[in-house]
């Protein structure tokens, strides 16, 4: 990925700055395509399989990963796979030996897991919210999504380089402006969603927190469909060039998946029919 490329063109002046990161579902926060680790193709071609097993396998934690690669003949080490899992966005899936990489978390307040034999009947009654990495030609880039889990209906996802905090904001902020507030929100215990400044949009929208107990992916299980759904049927059959190829893609694929997808959980039909947009 070239650190000079820009996401956004600040010459176009027939388009706000605001209007064109919105086309491409681009975070505020990071209006310029910001530079990332430079990766090899190798270490590329490591980072996208270890992504297409947890696609596959979202219960498998590092020590599957890195044997189901070494079955695949990468020469890659248990260090190695726990580093990529957390380039990957895969938090919660390994243990964080080193203090410095783990205190900050530990300050952050955790919730409790609030869905358990909760019956969700109706819209907005909780909504979820999650990371997922997205490959491109030479590079990746971070997509945060936010989902209706009554509907399965994607409300808002936002697009960044880096796994900050203000692209989950700007995801949430979005959602809450377009459809109002949830009873519930569930992520899991990343860093971006623990943090107060995310949490404290929350608590002054008085919106219950739930997260998901540690390792256990599954526990918002509607948004992890979502992101297989979206890779398998999207990303996978294509090869985006950049971000902006990225943003056109998965737009496109949004209003296919909230307008026209048939579900087998909502009996064939599209989230639209469950969730009428204001």
């Amino acid at each position: 990925m070239s650190s000079k490329r820009k996401v956004i063109d600040i010459n176009d002046k027939s388009l706000s700055l605001n209007v064109q990161s919105d086309l491409v579902g681009l975070s505020k926060g990071a209006l310029y395509y910001k530079p990332t680790p430079t990766y090899s193709e190798e270490d590329l071609k490591i980072l996208n399989r270890m992504d297409e097993i947890f696609t596959e396998y979202p219960f498998y934690g590092y020590r599957k990963i890195y044997h189901q690669l070494l079955n695949e003949n990468f020469s890659i080490g248990k260090d190695r796979v726990l580093k990529y899992m957390r380039t990957l966005g895969l938090e919660t899936f390994y243990p964080k030996k080193k203090k410095g990489l783990s205190t900050l978390n530990k300050e952050h307040k955790k919730y409790p897991y609030l869905l358990k034999d909760l019956k969700i009947n109706k819209p907005n009654q909780v909504w979820g919210i999650d990371i997922t990495y997205i490959r491109m030609k030479g590079g990746f880039v971070y997509l945060v999504c936010i989902i209706d889990w009554f509907s399965r209906y994607l409300l808002s996802y936002k697009l960044s380089n880096s796994l900050d905090i203000y692209f989950c904001i700007d995801a949430l902020l979005e959602a809450l402006s377009k459809y109002g507030n949830p009873e519930i929100l569930n992520s899991d215990q990343g860093s971006q969603f623990t943090s107060t400044k995310f949490t404290k949009q929350l608590i002054d929208n008085n919106i219950k927190i739930s997260m998901n107990s540690k390792g256990r992916a599954l526990d918002n299980v509607i948004i992890e469909r979502f992101f297989r759904s979206l890779k398998y049927e999207n990303v996978y059959l294509n090869e985006y060039l950049n971000v902006n190829e990225v943003g056109k893609g998965i737009k496109d694929y949004v209003y296919f998946y909230n307008h026209k997808r048939l579900h087998q959980s909502l009996k064939y039909g599209p989230p639209v029919n469950l969730y009428k947009p204001p």
